[in-house]
């Protein structure tokens, strides 16, 4: 079974709503946490799991498996999920 697509998100960015309907269209089964939702502790912790994959803590940060790709970047997203769904 392939890794969970997770996307780290602010729900007040287009880019990340663009990158949320690019997954949908294409029936991506994934995970989003909107940061900028989330309080507290809770809030630490995500923005601690984003700075993993990447330190500038920019949005939309999105995992593929072993992949990430930061920004809304079709054609990347794209080949990611070719190798992964």
């Amino acid at each position: 079974m392939p890794d969970k697509v997770k996307l780290y998100a602010l729900s007040t960015c287009g880019h990340c709503k663009r990158t949320k309907e690019l997954l949908q269209s294409k029936g991506v089964d994934y995970d989003v946490t909107d940061v900028d939702q989330l309080e507290g502790q809770e809030r630490q912790e995500a923005i601690e799991e984003v700075k993993q994959y990447n330190p500038s803590l920019s949005f939309p940060t999105l995992v593929i498996g072993e992949k990430c790709v930061v920004g809304y970047k079709k054609d990347e997203i794209e080949e990611a999920l070719q190798g992964h769904v």
